[in-house]
């Protein structure tokens, strides 16, 4: 039985992929160690995000090899795609396997520790290439989604569930839709079976997650098979293929489906494009109990000369009415977001204007990031780079404003009754707290030594205990 480390490096759809080849390798009698132990086999999913994701990458994959020269260090993941030159000339890595290869992995391992670079007897297993002691094995990008079905994850009590991979947006910052390829949809069959076989499991909350979430049935509309018209036509809603209708029907029915599975608590979707939103879309979601009332909507600025630049495909007032459709069949969302700063040409007038657009809006949360220049996208050959100082006022400001704004809108939940769901237990000052999240991802904290993990738990907010965790009673 050989031993086997994986690290997992990225975002929550290279964490549900990581599940699912852990939960794979587990299947086929391999041991699972910690990536620090002694490993005969090495797995490094990789990220590709940014420059600083491609080197972590590379460090991961040096720390395993040099952990233990013998053993076989594999690279998958999105920096595969992007960083194959960099990768075949790695003297660290013995294995690279593209991003459409993982649900073969086992396949994949097997065979070439059957054959250690000698003839790949199993097809799915064949080599693109083999230059000098790295293996390749099919880092080309497919039209078709890649299916793997996940049963457990590292949580126990929430679970990221993969409807979708791809992205047809370009933004000019972007690696992304040159690292995962173009939108593809998994089959609504696979997803509910899936959420039902978690459900078995014990899992009462699923969070869908993809590459580009609002983009999920895109595909089916251009090349719909039989089932899939079905399913189309299921709301009696007609399509039209020069808007978002037919991704936004394609996405509520899946939902909708979801909610009726029995045994699911809680339905929390991952991050979606501003114009899904829309009325009817929002209003159908309202109507669903388990429905989480927590949206992330990217902005990345608010200011329309920039998103311009960035590619972005809505104006910040287009943005601001659909914060307001939410707002209007969820008063009390939360909506949290993304938001770049030192964006190519951003002036200290665009920065203002940002700034006084996020003040207008009040998020729950705002995730910053400083502008990095990524090799491979337009955005890293644009003129006026913004300094690194600059960047770094600029960040510095709205991190203090997204603390006073996410205070403020937990503070609105002082003295009012609320559902958390529990999942870990924390000593804080001494004292044993059950800790979980509310249906707006809120955390709360309750004070007792019962184990509550994976219990829906319903109390009075006294309090902060911390800054980011409230106190119920």
């Amino acid at each position: 039985m050989k031993s086997v480390a994986l690290h997992n490096l990225g975002c929550k759809v290279n964490a549900y992929e990581f599940d699912v080849m852990q939960q794979m390798l587990q299947e086929k009698g391999y041991q699972i160690v910690s990536f620090d132990e002694r490993a005969d086999i090495y797995i490094v999913n990789t990220c590709s995000v940014t420059n600083m994701a491609d080197r972590k990458s590379r460090q991961m994959l040096h720390k395993a090899k040099k952990m233990n020269p013998e053993a076989i260090v594999i690279a998958t993941g999105c920096y595969v795609q992007t960083g194959e030159d960099e990768l075949e000339e790695d003297v660290a890595v013995d294995l690279i396997i593209g991003n459409n290869k993982k649900k073969d992995l086992t396949d994949i391992i097997e065979e070439f520790l059957e054959q250690k670079q000698g003839a790949f007897l199993n097809k799915t297993a064949k080599p693109d290439k083999t230059l000098g002691d790295t293996t390749v094995i099919d880092i080309n990008k497919t039209d078709e989604y890649e299916e793997m079905q996940l049963t457990h994850t590292a949580e126990h009590t929430r679970a990221y569930i993969k409807i979708q991979d791809g992205c047809n947006q370009f933004c000019t910052y972007c690696i992304i839709p040159y690292a995962r390829g173009r939108v593809r949809s998994r089959k609504p069959e696979d997803i509910l079976r899936e959420v039902a076989g978690l459900v078995k499991t014990g899992y009462r909350e699923v969070v869908l997650t993809g590459i580009h979430l609002s983009s999920y049935g895109v595909d089916f509309v251009n090349n719909p098979t039989e089932g899939q018209s079905d399913y189309m036509l299921a709301g009696g809603v007609g399509f039209d293929k020069k808007t978002l209708a037919f991704e936004r029907e394609f996405l509520l029915k899946l939902i909708e489906d979801i909610n009726k599975t029995e045994g699911i608590e809680r339905i929390r979707l991952g991050s979606l494009e501003p114009r899904i939103i829309t009325p009817r879309f929002v209003e159908k979601l309202s109507a669903l109990e388990k429905l989480c009332p927590h949206f992330h909507l990217s902005l990345q600025s608010g200011c329309n000369e920039t998103l311009k630049r960035m590619n972005r495909h809505y104006t910040a007032e287009e943005y601001l009415e659909k914060v307001e459709i939410l707002r209007k069949y969820f008063p009390d969302a939360a909506i949290t977001t993304d938001v770049i700063v030192g964006f190519p040409g951003e002036t200290k007038e665009e920065f203002e204007i940002t700034k006084a657009y996020l003040t207008k809006i009040e998020f729950y949360e705002m995730h910053i990031f400083k502008f990095s220049k990524r090799q491979g996208t337009p955005a890293a050959e644009m003129k006026n780079q913004v300094p690194d100082m600059e960047k770094n006022l600029r960040s510095d400001e709205l991190l203090t404003m997204e603390l006073a704004q996410s205070e403020k809108y937990r503070r609105r939940f002082l003295d009012k009754e609320v559902t958390a769901l529990m999942e870990e237990e924390k000593i804080i000052d001494e004292l044993t707290y059950q800790i979980g999240h509310t249906k707006e991802y809120v955390k709360v904290a309750k004070q007792t030594e019962e184990p509550l993990s994976n219990w829906l738990v319903t109390g009075v907010v006294t309090g902060f205990l911390q800054n980011d965790i409230l106190l119920m009673q």
